[in-house]
C-alpha cells in the first residue's frame, strides 16, 4: 500500500508536529509528511520542518482579513499542488469554514489536550484543576464543523496530581500527545477507521 501523503498545519512552535515528523521516519510507517504549511510566518515550526527536510509554505492570513474561503482557496490549491491524502492540524490557530472542513471529512486530524467531550476550547488544564477530575488527558479526533468535537480516534489519560498548576499539568499532556499522535494517524494511514454513526470503529 502506497504511504499516506500528510500535510501538517501550524501556526506556532509545532511540537506536535515534531513527534509526527520523527514517527514517520521510520520506513514501515504508513504515511509520508509532504509538507507543513503555517499561517504566520514567524512560526518556529517552520525551521524544525526545514530541518528534517520537509517543504514548509506560509499561506499568512493577515492579508484576507475575514475572508476565510479566500485564504482557504490558497491553501487548497497548496494541497493539491502536494497531491495530500491526509491533513492533521498541530497547533493551527484558524478556524475553517463548514465547506472546507466537509470537503475533507475523515481526512483532516486535530489533537487537544483533554479527554473530549471534558474541557473543549481555551486553557483545558486549568478547566481540569478547576473541575478536581483526578484524570484528563488528549484526544485525536476527525475535524468537524463544530470545534474540539467530531468522531473520537484515539485518547490517553494522564493523571492530575494534587499539587498540579496549568503548566505542570500541560507538560505532563503534551508528552502524551506526542506518542498519541502519531499512534492515530498510523491507524488512519492503515485505513483502519470507520466513522459509524458518528464514532469511529478500529479494526
Amino acid at each position: 500500500m502506497p504511504r499516506k501523503r500528510v500535510a501538517i498545519l501550524i501556526s506556532g512552535r509545532g511540537s506536535n508536529m515534531s513527534a509526527l515528523i520523527d514517527a514517520a521516519r521510520a520506513p514501515n510507517f504508513p504515511a509520508e509528511i509532504v509538507v507543513v504549511i503555517s499561517n504566520r510566518p514567524d512560526a518556529a515550526g517552520l525551521a524544525r520542518a526545514s530541518e528534517a527536510g520537509i517543504a514548509t509554505k506560509v499561506i499568512d492570513h493577515k492579508p484576507f482579513g475575514k475572508d476565510r474561503a479566500a485564504f482557504e482557496a490558497v491553501l487548497k490549491s497548496e494541497l493539491a499542488a502536494q497531491r495530500v491524502d491526509l491533513i492533521c492540524l498541530a497547533g493551527f490557530m484558524r478556524l475553517f469554514t463548514r465547506e472546507f472542513v466537509e470537503a475533507w471529512d475523515g481526512r483532516m486530524l486535530n489533537i487537544h489536550p483533554s479527554l473530549l467531550p471534558s474541557f473543549p476550547g481555551l486553557d483545558p488544564h486549568g478547566q481540569a484543576i478547576r473541575a478536581g477530575v483526578k484524570l484528563t488527558g488528549a484526544t485525536v479526533h476527525f475535524v468537524i464543523p463544530e470545534m474540539d468535537s467530531g468522531p473520537i480516534i484515539a485518547q490517553q489519560a494522564v493523571p492530575v496530581e494534587d499539587d498540579d498548576t496549568s503548566d505542570t499539568l500541560a507538560a505532563r499532556v503534551l508528552a502524551a500527545e506526542h506518542q498519541l499522535y502519531p499512534q492515530a494517524l498510523k491507524l488512519v494511514a492503515e485505513d483502519r477507521v470507520r466513522i459509524v454513526d458518528g464514532c469511529t470503529r478500529v479494526s
